[in-house]
C-alpha cells in the first residue's frame, strides 16, 4: 500500500521522519468517521484523530471522501456513526470512494492500482476518472483527426477513448500524426517531410526521398547539394490550452548499414559550418519566435528547437507556421537529412535532450 499510495503519506520533514507516521489507504478514510482513536493498525503511530487530520493531504480530501456511498458505509440506520471493522482492508473501500481518489492520480498509477483487486479494477473504469485525464477539448481533437465523435462516444468508454488517443493516429493523407502522451494526457503532433514545403524537392539533382526505419514516418528527405535551403510548413489544429515547443528532427550525413552495423556517409556534407541555420515560427494570434544554430555532429539525429508558443483557449484552432532557412548563396550546402517536425508540450524539452 505504501508503494501504491506515496501521495497519501506526509512530506518528509525532520519532525515527521522521527515520528514516522504511516497511514494506509483504509485507515485514513475510516478515521474521518470516528470520534475517538480506533486501533486499526499495528503500524499506526498516531495517538489521536487530531494528529491524523493535521496531515494536509488527508484534510484536503476530507470532504471528497464523504461523498456518496463512502458516507453511508459508516452510518447505521439511525444515523449514528457505525464502528468500523476491526481489521479493515482494501476490499472494504467503496468503489465510488476509490474512483474519487483516482482522479488525483496520473494514468500510470491508475493502471497499477487496477491490478490490486476486482473493486479497484472496476473503480479504474469509471468514466469521470478518465474524462479528467483527457484534453478538455478532446471531442474537437477527435473530430479533426477521425472526422467525427459519434463512433467514439457511442462505442467506447472514456478509458478506451484515452487508450485510443494515446496511439499515434495519422491524418491529412498520412503526412501528420497526433497522439496523447500516456503519462500526462498532453497532445503531441508530428509532421513528416512529405508534409513540409521544401524548395527544390521535385528536382532530383538537389533532393531525394529515402525510405528508412530511422524515420518516424519511414521516409526522409535527403539534400545532396543546393544553394538555397528552405524547409517550411504550417498546421491548423485544435491544441488544448498550454505552452508548446516546435522542433525540427534533422541529421547531418546519411545513415546506412554495412555488415549489420550503422554507419554514416558524410560524402555530401558541406557548407553548414559557414553560416548558421535560422528557424522561425509565427501563430495566427501574432506570436513569433526566431532561433539559429550551426549543424554539427554528423550521423546523429537531433531535435533543433524552433521556439515556443502558448494556447490560451481550447475552443478554436490555432494556426502555426514554421520554417528552417539557410539562404546565403555565397556557398552551397549538402548532406542533410530532414525527417519531421515535432510539436509537443514545452515541459517535454528536457526529455528530448536525451535523444
Amino acid at each position: 500500500v505504501y508503494r501504491c499510495f506515496p501521495c497519501l503519506y506526509p512530506a518528509k520533514s525532520d519532525d515527521q521522519n522521527k515520528q514516522k507516521v504511516r497511514v494506509n489507504f483504509s485507515l485514513y478514510i475510516y478515521a474521518n468517521y470516528t470520534s475517538t482513536s480506533p486501533k486499526l493498525s499495528s503500524s499506526l503511530s498516531i495517538s489521536s484523530i487530531d494528529d491524523l487530520k493535521s496531515n494536509y493531504f488527508l484534510l484536503k480530501n476530507y470532504q471528497i471522501l464523504k461523498m456518496g456511498s463512502s458516507l453511508s458505509l459508516f452510518l447505521n440506520p439511525r444515523g449514528s456513526v457505525a464502528v468500523p471493522p476491526a481489521n479493515p482492508g482494501l476490499g472494504d473501500l467503496p468503489e465510488s470512494c476509490v474512483a474519487s481518489v483516482m482522479v488525483y492520480l496520473n494514468p500510470s498509477e491508475i493502471c497499477s492500482l487496477a491490478m490490486l483487486n476486482r473493486d479497484f479494477r472496476a473503480a479504474s473504469s469509471a468514466d469521470f476518472v478518465w474524462e479528467s485525464k483527457l484534453p478538455i477539448n478532446y471531442e474537437l481533437l477527435i473530430d479533426r483527426v477521425f472526422g467525427g465523435v459519434d463512433d467514439f462516444s457511442n462505442k467506447l468508454c472514456k478509458r478506451d477513448i484515452y487508450a485510443r488517443l494515446c496511439r499515434p493516429s495519422y491524418f491529412d493523407g498520412g503526412s501528420k500524426k497526433v497522439w496523447l502522451d500516456k503519462g500526462t494526457g498532453r497532445v503531441c503532433l508530428s509532421i513528416s517531410a512529405n508534409g513540409l514545403a521544401i524548395t527544390g524537392i521535385d528536382d532530383r539533382r538537389y533532393w531525394s526521398r529515402i525510405e528508412t526505419d530511422e524515420s518516424r514516418f519511414q521516409s526522409i528527405a535527403y539534400l545532396q547539394q543546393i544553394w538555397w535551403v528552405e524547409v517550411g510548413g504550417e498546421v491548423d489544429f485544435p491544441f488544448p490550452a498550454g505552452s508548446y515547443s516546435i522542433f525540427y528532427r534533422l541529421q547531418v550525413g546519411r545513415s546506412s548499414r554495412r555488415f549489420g552495423r550503422r554507419i554514416c556517409n558524410s560524402e555530401h556534407v558541406h557548407g553548414w559550418d559557414k553560416k548558421p541555420v535560422q528557424f522561425q515560427l509565427s501563430t495566427s494570434d501574432g506570436q513569433q519566435a526566431t532561433t539559429q544554430c550551426y549543424m554539427k555532429e554528423p550521423g546523429k539525429w537531433k531535435y533543433h528547437h524552433v521556439g515556443d508558443f502558448t494556447v490560451t483557449g481550447s475552443a478554436a484552432n490555432m494556426k502555426v507556421k514554421f520554417s528552417m532557412t539557410q539562404i546565403d548563396c555565397t556557398h552551397t550546402k549538402g548532406g542533410l537529412c530532414v525527417d519531421s517536425v515535432l510539436i509537443c508540450p514545452s515541459e517535454f524539452t528536457e526529455r528530448l535532450k536525451r535523444f
